[in-house]
């Protein structure tokens, strides 16, 4: 079954024009500030590249200047190809460079602009193209200059046209030696033409960097600050570059970076406007090849990491849920990064680049950030790691810790839950909820008293769970306990599996021509199936009185009624269970005291289009798991909480009574600051565009009339859509059929030849947005045009 997790924060479209080609090395141009020579760095990075080629007639440089203000008095482009053809016939007069200068997109008050010089001065010459993307009149921020001039330009339109250039470079540079630098505009945090700050709107490529820093009194900590910037944000600084002040600011920024990036020092810029520089760029001539060979070399080093990192990758590493003899060479996909919603792979085409993977499973089910997001997250967590590292728990509080716990009674935990118990991942939040819930039933059925009087009769009740057929709580021993047999706890898995439970086989609803339906098991002895015009039928109260929820009502008492012992009942599964029969069962365990548990390690926090699936099933339970997106999935956190009594049911005089379960780090700070502001961000409609104004439920993501056209493909067996996730499972027989299918493997190859990353649980595929930036739509426009060729 395919299942498409959908996003959670923006509205973007997927554009394969955010490919960098590492055919030749493209290097972003960072200032630490506006005026530290940004641009003379950059021409004289093109003298270095060009003028000192030993073939100069194979050699092409690529200046971009994406943003320019002050146009077009100002021209940092025009610039270089001035300096750059002085240095020419200074140095090589016989060998004329071929230089041009093109501007491409200039707002309406730019009045006077040069035209577009190209001298083509000789076959086989070396070449300089200098390209201006976007340019206004009024020297101030581009922010500002587009606002009061009316061009502006949308992140996505930079993007854009920056990565249309950067296939002009790959096909001019053919059988050439080529370099490309893409110069900023200002500091590394100054803004964009939408506001969006420089070093956030290039992210997407993840340029590798060169930082100008400052050398003026106060410029170690201006370039420091640039630099860790660029270093929140995933970017790497091959070399710092400043000019000289005669202040030896070179000592404590080589100092502070520990010699792990090169730190160049130019000399003095004469400060005489008439002086045309060429003295002063000779005498920098040394430096500049130097922090040319630094940039190639780099380069060198990044593409052969990523040639080998597949194969070093097969040699050493054990994946989870792999048959590594069925991974094919070439099946290993590099990541070199992630942004937002998207991956940055490696990947070998017509040429090699690092092109955008929509990352349709969220990681597995746990992302939910955007590229803003991310950031966000990022900052709060190396906060809270420089301010606490981590500090033990027990007995202990830190602000993350009790803020995080505060947030999750007030939200997923509101009106039932009092206490949050936190652990690490999924599975352990549900052996801890195991633990909480046998106790819980000892102290309401008397049984607490016995066991704790006879040590002999402590194992004279038989412990088990009521839970789901198909359902899946992790893959610790006691939490596989808890769960129906499966691929996962046969002998090859599991050799110790019992299974300590009663299943029940649950109906579940999906999607298929057109229609809601419901699939009621044959042990219900219901034959009168309905179909829902609407998903919001099947989640209403309404259906409470009708008859199907009597037969829940009977079938669930008489399985109880010849059963003794402990029962418990843990929601969780891949299918999308009847509401009704979910509300039915609680209510059938709470009649009988009976804890109730839910599993809401994969469905909280906004993965079904609400905080909590409660709101779904309109009831409450004892005891409830959440992980994943409660951090963003940016890091392991799990928390179980629990009602107060619950909780009192641990109270006692002996530290024996209480709950005798952690791990090392529990509540660590780090996961506890992600998780609040995740949290926070997901519920703010203000950060959050997919979230109701409300901010209770998120919108619908999923456009109901394409829904409804997969769900009549004839090679589709059923579809459910809900929240953030699309599932859609393939019509399938024999072998084909199950978790060990291989059915779909041609789909999925397309569907990432597309852009598109999945990775199925046998014949079912799921597509996952993660919440904030809403591609589902895209996301099914490939899914349809795929199942065309698919049949």
């Amino acid at each position: 079954m395919f299942r498409f997790p959908s996003v959670l924060l923006s509205r973007r479209k997927l554009s394969s024009t955010a490919s960098l080609p590492l055919s030749h090395p493209i290097y972003l141009i960072w200032g630490s500030n506006t005026g530290v020579g940004k641009t003379l760095v950059s021409a004289g990075i093109a003298a270095a590249f060009l003028l000192s080629s030993p073939s100069p007639s194979a050699s092409q440089f690529h200046y971009l200047k994406p943003l320019q203000t002050g146009f077009p008095s100002d021209s940092d482009s025009r610039f270089v190809l001035a300096k750059l053809n002085q240095l020419s016939l200074r140095r090589n007069p016989r060998v004329p460079l071929s230089a041009s200068h093109r501007v491409l997109n200039v707002s309406p008050a730019v009045t006077e602009l040069n035209p577009v010089a190209a001298a083509e001065e000789g076959v086989g010459a070396p070449e300089l193209l200098c390209k201006t993307l976007y340019a206004w009149e009024e020297a101030v921020s581009p922010h500002l200059a587009a606002e009061r001039e009316g061009l502006v330009v949308k992140d996505s339109v930079v993007l854009k046209t920056l990565g249309e250039c950067f296939e002009d470079v790959v096909e001019r540079g053919v059988s050439k030696e080529v370099l490309c630098v893409v110069e900023t505009a200002g500091g590394v945090a100054s803004p964009g033409p939408s506001g969006s700050l420089q070093c956030d709107l290039y992210r997407p490529f993840r340029i590798p960097a060169v930082l100008v820093g400052d050398g003026r009194l106060g410029g170690i900590s201006g370039t420091i600050s640039a630099y860790e910037s660029l270093k929140l944000r995933g970017y790497d600084v091959v070399a710092v570059v400043f000019e000289d002040h005669g202040l030896l600011n070179e000592g404590p920024l080589m100092s502070y970076m520990r010699n792990k990036v090169p730190v160049l020092v130019l000399p003095s810029i004469p400060k005489d406007p008439g002086n045309d520089l060429m003295e002063w760029f000779e005498s920098s001539h040394y430096i500049f090849s130097n922090l040319k060979e630094i940039m190639l070399s780099a380069y060198f080093e990044r593409n052969k990491k990523l040639h080998d990192m597949a194969r070093e990758a097969r040699d050493i590493i054990w994946w989870p849920f792999t048959q590594h003899k069925l991974v094919p060479d070439g099946g290993v996909t590099v990541i070199d990064s992630r942004c937002g919603e998207n991956f940055s792979v490696f990947k070998v085409q017509k040429t090699e680049v690092i092109a955008p993977l929509f990352d349709a499973c969220a990681s597995w089910w746990t992302q939910g950030p955007d590229a803003i997001m991310q950031t966000e997250l990022a900052r709060e967590m190396g906060y809270a790691a420089a301010r606490y590292g981590h500090v033990m728990f027990p007995e202990n509080v830190h602000e993350p810790a009790l803020n995080c716990a505060e947030i999750l009674l007030q939200g997923v935990g509101k009106g039932w839950a009092s206490r949050a118990y936190f652990s690490d991942n999924g599975s352990t939040a549900i052996e801890i909820a195991l633990k909480m819930a046998f106790r819980k039933f000892f102290v309401d059925h008397g049984l607490i008293a016995d066991c704790c009087e006879d040590a002999s009769n402590e194992r004279s009740t038989e412990l088990m769970v009521l839970a789901l057929q198909r359902s899946y709580h992790g893959d610790t021993l006691g939490a596989m306990e808890a769960q129906a047999p499966s691929s996962y706890t046969g002998f090859l898995q599991q050799p110790w599996y019992t299974g300590r439970g009663l299943f029940l086989d649950p109906p579940s609803v999906f999607m298929h021509k057109k229609t809601w339906n419901i699939s009621v098991p044959e042990g219900y002895h219901w034959e009168s199936l309905k179909a829902f015009a609407s998903r919001d039928e099947i989640f209403h109260k309404s259906r409470d009185k009708s008859e199907l929820a009597t037969i829940y009502s009977s079938y669930i008492s008489k399985v109880l009624s010849g059963f003794r012992g402990t029962i418990i009942q843990g929601a969780g599964g891949m299918h999308m269970i009847d509401p009704l029969f979910q509300r039915v069962l609680v209510n059938e365990c709470r009649s009988r005291k009976i804890p109730v548990i839910f599993d809401e390690v994969f469905t909280g926090f906004w993965r079904l289009g609400v905080e909590t699936t409660a709101e779904l099933i309109h009831c409450v339970p004892d005891i409830a798991c959440f992980g994943k997106l409660m951090t963003g999935g940016i890091i392991p956190l799990s928390v179980t909480l629990a009602t107060n009594a619950v909780f009192d049911s641990f109270m006692g005089d002996s530290k024996l009574k209480a709950l005798l379960h952690g791990h090392s780090y529990s509540a660590h700070a780090m996961g506890c600051a992600a998780a609040v502001k995740s949290i926070q961000w997901f519920k703010d409609p203000c950060s959050n565009p997919n979230i109701t104004s409300e901010g209770r439920s998120l919108r619908e993501l999923w456009d109901d009339t394409m829904v409804r056209r997969i769900s009549s493909d004839p090679a589709v067996q059923r579809v459910v859509a809900l929240g953030t996730l699309f599932a859609l499972e393939l019509k399938a027989e024999g072998n084909n059929a199950g978790y060990g299918s291989l059915y779909a493997k041609p789909l999925l190859q397309k569907l990432r030849e597309d852009g598109v990353y999945m990775r199925p649980l046998g014949g079912l595929k799921n597509l996952t947005d993660v919440g904030l930036e809403n591609r589902a739509g895209y996301q099914l426009d490939k899914l349809l045009f795929l199942l065309l060729i698919f049949r």
